[in-house]
């Protein structure tokens, strides 16, 4: 994105720039209803959504999408700017830029967060905002769901909810040519080859029980049952259900 000359047509390099007293002036003009002057301001400040989309540059969205989105946040930043506060008008800008593009990559992820979630999300970063204004340190989790009257987990879900997804392939270390990537630090204990391999030989040596042998099997260690209730269940004694089960597993120790 940075060696990108050209954005939706627009040449980056030949943007053109605005001194302060001059962006002050246009301001001025553009809330007396002069649409030229509204056309100068947005053409000026071209590069300042030029500088707030490089901040996405490594979420592989494209450039075009992310600048017609800035300048819609230009816009409305022109559009709703008060020239009566003492104020650069860039202050003002650049937070309005930056929420109209990730308010873009917010709606149109692939992970769809429902709207009250999101609203929720939303009240937790203010107030999280506001306490650290407060009290000059990051807030913790309670005092969050304190300020909100709302339980922690329902805070924790809602952070968790709006928090951008990481590709497994996404590089966090790197020297000497070797690359470590997020899913090499992302191990599943559960389902391994070596137990999908166990499954596998457990099935086959299943399948040559008898329907009997497999039906005790089940009903001990699938339902907890025990002998006496195999046994009376199935119509046989009891001692022939402890033969038959034993036999059982030790066949299917030997088979795998």
């Amino acid at each position: 994105m940075l060696g990108k000359v050209e954005i939706c047509g627009v040449n980056t390099a030949k943007l053109p720039s605005l001194s302060a007293q001059e962006t002050d002036e246009l301001l001025r003009r553009v809330k007396e209803g002069d649409q030229s002057a509204r056309e100068r301001l947005v053409e000026g400040n071209l590069r300042l959504v030029l500088s707030v989309i490089q901040r996405f540059s490594n979420r592989g969205e494209n450039a075009d999408d992310l600048f017609q989105v800035g300048c819609v946040g230009l816009l409305k930043a022109i559009d709703n700017f008060d020239v009566n506060l003492n104020l650069r008008f860039s202050t003002y800008g650049v937070p309005m830029i930056l929420g109209e593009i990730r308010r873009y990559l917010r709606d149109n992820s692939s992970i769809r967060v429902s709207r009250s979630m999101r609203d929720t999300a939303y009240r937790v970063l203010q107030v999280r905002e506001k306490l650290q204004r407060e009290n000059q340190r990051e807030p913790c989790i309670e005092e969050i769901a304190r300020e909100l009257e709302l339980p922690r987990e329902e805070v924790v879900f809602a952070l968790d909810a709006i928090v951008d997804p990481v590709s497994l392939f996404e590089p966090v270390y790197s020297e000497a040519g070797d690359t470590m990537c997020v899913m090499d630090q992302v191990r599943d204990t559960k389902n391994t080859d070596e137990d999908w391999l166990e499954h596998i030989a457990l099935k086959e040596a299943m399948s040559h029980l008898s329907e009997r042998e497999r039906r005790i099997l089940a009903l001990r260690f699938c339902d907890g049952k025990t002998q006496m209730e195999v046994s009376s269940e199935i119509g046989i004694s009891q001692a022939q259900v402890s033969r038959l089960e034993k036999n059982a597993i030790k066949f299917i120790r030997k088979e795998i």
